[in-house]
């Protein structure tokens, strides 16, 4: 990664005078925009109706057919309000007002996220706690905390199994979806066991792990469970050491990795002869392919992590919201049903960067997955749950008016009479000072996709935030969710919803299973229309 000074370059006067007109510009729009929200009526109004609607909510107290996991990694609750405001201001509207998919969910709870061993915790012991119903230790996947994070003889015993293995073993499709390498910390837990979360393929073993009997992640990806779809990044992890890499065929980088001389593509295609499998690494396969004839479909579409979306390659790479939406129609054709799990993983490595553009764009990205997945599911059989791991140590703030650009200034100058951008840090590479001040941010463009908010403490990566996330939840049992709740929760509800092990005291099948999906109306809209009738009168 580049240093922050790749950000602070000039900006010819006249580019400075527009963007700072542009936010002056934006603060008289929404002044404009929302004055009949002055009017007590608008809000009665508003109020009303999503009493209404809350008294009308019954919970959906059946079995559920299907279950859907959204993990966005990293997205703490300050990371889902920037984002929604950053979503509505991409539409052209102040922001603030914006309704996220995950907002329209009916059922909200906390999720306590500290780990066996860390108050502030990692995505593996969180992977852990969300995917196999137990807390555990910090870099460790798919094992108690009895396992010690590297001991390779701390793994056998001690393993814990997902969610996702008990579906498959009650005869359910199973998927994986992820922005991220498929071997990351994140999809990992759901079926894998290791010590360490970074041993990807044979070559990241020592020699000691290899000799006791650890087995790489890779290895365990395509052996251990049968995953009907997986769809993100990690083709070097696959394929034997030197092998050339089909989208950068001249990268050394980019090289196979692995020291077995195996091709874990391979063995994964032949692992079901009878079932109609594919392999794709490039958009225009991965169009090509014909989910009523495709019983499983593995997609690798980066050597490593999938690129950021600001910056991905929308001719070779489908999009999370592509990925998902082909995952469920492919897993959807089980009539014992399926479970799906999606992480938006790389809002966690925008924040890490500390580059907020980065980080709130993959957010907004997630949450538009979430909103095809409701279009493609049935509240009635259908459990989809949202949460994140962990948070960040990011915040936005300064007193900023409505309607404010997300990644613009706040509206006074600091103590140092130097201004801020609303969006920062608490740690991170974006602490810089010159001559033994903060740098003039004025002078840099602050808007570029690559601009580094500035941090109070320096450090090379910006770190995980230690408070409770957000669960959003609906569908069959998911009014379970409510109050503030332990991380591993996450996993025995839905274990509990679909009458997965160790559950046999079920809740019942449902009286139809021809209900109608239930359409996510953006309620903004509908209280706006409301208010704006109301007042008018």
């Amino acid at each position: 990664m580049q240093t922050p000074h790749r950000w602070l370059r000039n900006l010819p006067l006249i580019l400075l005078g527009t963007v700072l007109l542009a936010e002056d510009w934006a603060a008289v729009e929404s002044q404009v925009l929302y004055e009949h929200e002055r009017e007590p009526a608008y809000w009665d109004a508003q109020a009303k109706s999503t009493l209404d609607a809350a008294l009308k909510l019954r919970p959906r107290e059946h079995q559920a057919k299907n279950i859907i996991l959204f993990i966005g990694d990293g997205m703490g609750v300050s990371t889902v309000s920037a984002a929604r405001i950053l979503e509505g201001q991409m539409q052209g509207n102040a922001g603030e007002e914006t309704v996220l998919a995950m907002d329209t969910f009916p059922y909200v709870a906390l999720s306590k996220t500290y780990s066996v061993d860390k108050q502030v915790a990692d995505s593996a012991s969180t992977a852990t706690a969300y995917h196999c119903g137990v807390k555990a230790n910090a870099k460790t996947v798919g094992l108690s905390g009895n396992a010690v994070a590297y001991e390779c003889n701390t793994t056998f015993g001690n393993e814990v199994y997902s969610v996702l293995r008990r579906a498959k073993a009650k005869g359910k499709s199973v998927g994986i979806v992820t922005t991220t390498r498929v071997q990351h910390a994140s999809p990992a837990a759901a079926y894998a066991h290791s010590v360490s979360r970074s041993w990807y393929s044979d070559a990241d073993l020592p020699s000691s792990a290899r000799h006791q009997g650890c087995v790489d992640i890779a290895t365990q990806l395509v052996t251990n469970v049968d995953i009907d779809v997986i769809l993100g990044g990690g083709r070097m992890y696959m394929t034997p050491k030197g092998t050339s890499d089909p989208e950068y065929p001249t990268s050394n980088s980019r090289k196979g990795d692995r020291q077995d001389r195996r091709n874990l593509i391979d063995v994964w295609l032949k692992a079901k002869p009878t079932k109609n499998s594919h392999y794709v690494w490039h958009r225009k396969e991965f169009d090509e392919i014909n989910v009523e004839t495709t019983d499983r479909l593995m997609g690798l579409f980066e050597p490593k992590d999938m690129r950021f979306e600001v910056f991905r390659n929308t001719t070779r790479d489908p999009s999370i919201v592509e990925m998902t939406e082909k995952a469920i129609q492919i897993l959807s054709k089980n009539p014992k049903g399926y479970f799906l799990f999606v992480e938006g993983g790389r809002i966690d490595h925008g924040h890490h960067d500390g580059i907020a553009k980065l980080a709130l764009t993959e957010a907004v990205m997630f949450d538009r997955a979430i909103d095809r997945a409701s279009q493609l599911t049935r509240e009635s059989d259908t459990l989809t749950v949202v949460t994140a791991d962990h948070s960040h140590v990011f915040t936005f703030g300064g007193n900023t008016p409505r309607g404010n650009p997300i990644f613009g200034l706040a509206p006074k100058k600091a103590d140092d009479q130097m201004p801020f951008t609303s969006i920062l840090y608490a740690n991170g590479p974006g602490y810089v000072h010159i001559n033994g001040t903060r740098g003039n941010i004025t002078m840099v463009d602050y808007y570029d996709e690559e601009y580094m908010q500035q941090a109070a403490v320096p450090l090379d990566a910006e770190t995980h935030g230690g408070e409770d996330v957000a669960i959003y939840a609906k569908g069959p049992m998911a009014h379970l969710f409510h109050g503030v709740k332990e991380q591993n929760y996450v996993a025995h509800v839905m274990a509990y919803a679909a009458c997965l092990e160790p559950y046999t005291d079920c809740p019942p099948p449902p009286h139809s299973h021809t209900s109608t999906a239930c359409a996510n109306t953006p309620s903004n809209l509908i209280f706006g229309l409301i208010g704006l009738i109301w007042f008018s009168r």
